[in-house]
């Protein structure tokens, strides 16, 4: 079973999978962790690992107190890894990310397996260097951070660490899955249309 949570203001969507083992894909900027957790204890009582798509504040930012809270294992990319661990300051968010230990530093290719749930990690840089998506076969389901949204709508290449090259060639290997589900970083979602939408997004591309 899959759950939005959060999602509202300048917080990303967090996705709860509860499976043999619960992931949480993606934190919130740690503002709204008390109201976070709330959520996610109406469905769980524990988090076994916290994946982030990668390291902006607004999705990363509430890693470290829920890894606390939970006793959970954090897992993102190495290359977005010194960001959560240094606590890099946020200047789109005059914040700071709270410092916590990366557990498992992700390089793309590997397969976090949750049970009936299988996620393959897809490296995905142009909006971060640190970005991934995580695609789902069985379910036919793409995690997509802030890559791809609903209608055609791409993530940003203009904060450090973007690149509209490494972009367009991201968009272009999610558009060669199979994917019938899209779970995007922010906005709504849709567990129906997700080749639609990643169509749009490689129109969307040629005007980077």
């Amino acid at each position: 079973m899959i759950k939005r949570l959060l999602g509202y203001g300048f917080e990303s969507n967090v996705y709860l999978i509860m499976d043999e083992k619960i992931a949480l894909i993606d934190a919130g900027t740690g503002f709204e962790t008390k109201n976070l957790i709330k959520e996610i204890e109406e469905y769980a009582d524990k988090i076994d690992i916290i994946i982030l798509t990668h390291e902006h504040l607004d999705h990363c930012g509430g890693a470290a107190k829920l890894k606390k809270h939970f006793n959970a294992k954090v897992a993102m990319h190495e290359r977005g890894s010194i960001a959560v661990e240094e606590g890099i300051f946020s200047e789109f968010f005059n914040a700071r990310i709270e410092r916590t230990r990366v557990d498992i530093k992700l390089k793309g290719g590997e397969i976090i397996k949750l049970g009936e749930y299988e996620l393959h990690v897809i490296r995905t840089p142009g909006h971060s260097m640190g970005s991934i998506c995580l695609y789902e076969p069985n379910k036919k389901a793409l995690f997509s951070g802030d890559t791809i949204f609903l209608y055609g709508g791409i993530g940003r290449t203009d904060f450090p660490g973007g690149n509209a090259t490494l972009f367009k060639k991201s968009i272009e290997k999610l558009s060669k899955l199979d994917v019938k589900a899209l779970y995007p970083g922010h906005g709504d979602y849709d567990e129906k249309n997700g080749d639609m939408h990643i169509k749009l997004a490689m129109q969307s591309i040629n005007l980077l």
